[in-house]
C-alpha cells in the first residue's frame, strides 16, 4: 500500500518543492470545513498535495496540471499507488495553455511564483459562486518580509516583487476579499465580496 511519508522523502531527496506539514494541514483541515468537493490544483509536482486533498472525502474530485513531464509522469505513478485514478484527473499542459469548462469550489495555486497573477486570472472564470482561490508561498521562505539589499540573487528579487505584485493585485480586487495567513509558506485565500 503507498505510503506518503515515502512520498515526502522522495520530494526531499530529489528537491522537489511541496507542500510543508502546517501548510498541508491548513489546507486539508480546509477542504473539510468548507466540504469542497470539485477542486482544481495548478501545479501537481509529484502528486502530493492532491493525494492529500482527495483523502480528505471520498467524494472529492481533484483536476490537476503540471507542465514539467518528469513530475507529471512521478505523479501518475504515485496518484495509481494511491488507487486514486478514479479521483484525480491529471493534465499534462502549461496551466496558461488550459481551458477547462468545469466549475470548481477550491482552485489552489501552487505553480510558477511569476505566474500567480496570470493564473489567477486564467480560472477565476471557473470558480463556483461561493468558491475560494487558495494560493501557496506567499511569503516564498521568508523572503518577501525581508529587505530587498538583503535577498540573494537577481533571481529571487525577481520573483519576490511579483508575489508583492499579486499581493497587491489580490488586496485591492474589486470583486475578491483575501485573506493571508502566516502558516506554511504563507498561504492567501480568496474569496468573492458579498
Amino acid at each position: 500500500m503507498a505510503n506518503i511519508k515515502e512520498l515526502k522523502e522522495y520530494a526531499t531527496i530529489n528537491n522537489i518543492p511541496i507542500m510543508n506539514d502546517e501548510g498541508i494541514e491548513f489546507l486539508t483541515t480546509f477542504i473539510a470545513k468548507k466540504q469542497s468537493k470539485n477542486i482544481l490544483e495548478i501545479g501537481t509536482a509529484i502528486g502530493y498535495s492532491a493525494i492529500e486533498m482527495a483523502k480528505v472525502n471520498e467524494n472529492i474530485h481533484v483536476t490537476t496540471i503540471e507542465r514539467d513531464e518528469a513530475r507529471y509522469m512521478e505523479a501518475l505513478k504515485n496518484i495509481k499507488k494511491f488507487e486514486l485514478e478514479d479521483r484525480i484527473t491529471l493534465i499534462f499542459n502549461d496551466a496558461l495553455n488550459v481551458h477547462l469548462e468545469d466549475e470548481f469550489d477550491l482552485i489552489f495555486i501552487d505553480a510558477a511564483k511569476g505566474q500567480n497573477k496570470a493564473i489567477f486570472e486564467q480560472f477565476e472564470g471557473n470558480l463556483s459562486m461561493n468558491g475560494y482561490i487558495i494560493t501557496d508561498n506567499m511569503s516564498f521562505h521568508g523572503y518577501v518580509d525581508m529587505p530587498e539589499e538583503e535577498i540573494p540573487s537577481k533571481n529571487i528579487l525577481g520573483l519576490v516583487r511579483k508575489i508583492k505584485d499579486y499581493t497587491y493585485f489580490l488586496e485591492n480586487h474589486m470583486l475578491y476579499k483575501t485573506t493571508i495567513y502566516q502558516i506554511g509558506d504563507g498561504i492567501a485565500v480568496t474569496e468573492r465580496r458579498g
